[in-house]
């Protein structure tokens, strides 16, 4: 779909959940409960409210935000360069791989970025080497090699700094990864979608999975505080609530300077992501990305020069690519 969302009108209510409720959700038998009150608000009309921005896609879902890299699985940034004349052609045969989480065309020569999420780096294989089987096209991977930053927390109007941590977002552990058991993985596949909107939905979870709920409660946090978690809140959908443009940001910077400055980029509150990746050349001379996010192309764009001003001169060439059409975004499934 191409990306003309107007911003959804909200009530006091819903603006406050949106902009409240992003992380920090309580791990225990009431939590709805325990999060109206903070809300000021009625556990029933928290509820209510929760279905209804759901219902609307101003929420992409309500629960857990899982990092499979933390789970021993695989996440990986890869994009193709598609002939326009056959772009939905190659969408679609994109697409059609489960491996394929989120899928995007930007403003650029390689005009389809996707994201590929598999258990094992030979599944992340499998899935380029189908693509290029289906598409006939060379798919460009750009591996994550370093992590600056990781935070999102969105504010409804889009005029909010993106790049911090959410309320009670768990801190970027040590590379072990931690052990997961089978009841673990059931708990996994139970809330990758989102918790149910019930009063107690750790008591329902434990019943459907046929566990003691203390242990689901225990479960949840330990993989919190691992790092498997994220956060446990809600997932806005940015354009929705006013982010009506979002650009990679990515930059030439030299290699012995891209962890220092890489490091600094990922402080400043306007970005939300922020890597080290590698080189595709002749074609591709970038190194180090970042996203951000505005109310409009012109924000995006004032955010990029604020980039280039602390690169300075190490930053040898930069461009910046516009997300145009949203092609698939499913999240992560296990």
């Amino acid at each position: 779909m191409a990306i003309t969302h107007s911003q959804a009108r909200l009530n006091p209510l819903e603006t406050s959940i949106v902009n409240q409720l992003q992380g920090g959700f309580p791990l225990d038998s009431n939590p709805f409960a325990r999060a109206a009150a903070a809300l000021g608000c009625s556990e029933r009309a928290l509820l209510q409210g929760l279905d209804g921005l759901l219902q609307r896609q101003v929420l992409t879902r309500f629960g857990p935000l899982y990092q499979i890299e933390r789970m021993g699985g695989c996440f990986v940034l890869a994009a193709l360069a598609v002939p326009p004349a056959r772009f939905d052609e190659v969408a679609a045969a994109v697409n059609s791989l489960p491996a394929v989480a989120h899928n995007y065309q930007r403003s650029h020569k390689l005009n389809m970025w996707f994201v590929l999420a598999a258990a094992s780096q030979a599944g992340i294989s499998a899935a380029c080497s189908a693509i290029e089987l289906l598409t006939d096209l060379t798919v460009h991977v750009f591996p994550k090699q370093r992590e600056y930053f990781v935070g999102m927390r969105f504010t409804v109007g889009g005029q909010g700094a993106v790049g911090q941590l959410s309320a009670g977002c768990a801190k970027k552990g040590d590379s072990h990864t931690p052990p997961l058991d089978e009841d673990d993985w059931r708990l996994i596949r139970a809330t990758q979608a989102g918790l149910p909107l019930v009063a107690q939905p750790y008591r329902q979870l434990a019943d459907s999975l046929q566990l003691p709920e203390d242990m689901v409660l225990a479960r949840l946090g330990s993989m919190l505080e691992q790092g498997v978690i994220r956060r446990i809140g809600a997932v806005p959908n940015h354009y929705a609530i006013g982010y009506r443009a979002n650009g990679m940001a990515v930059f030439d910077v030299a290699d012995e300077l891209v962890d220092e400055l890489g490091q600094q980029l990922g402080q400043l509150d306007c970005v939300s992501h922020c890597y080290r990746r590698p080189r595709h050349l002749p074609h591709w001379p970038y190194n180090l990305f970042a996203m951000v996010h505005g109310g409009s192309r012109r924000a995006v764009r004032e955010q990029q020069g604020q980039l280039l001003q602390l690169l300075g001169p190490a930053c040898r060439r930069h461009a910046l690519l516009f997300s145009t059409r949203i092609l698939k975004k499913s999240g992560l499934r296990v």
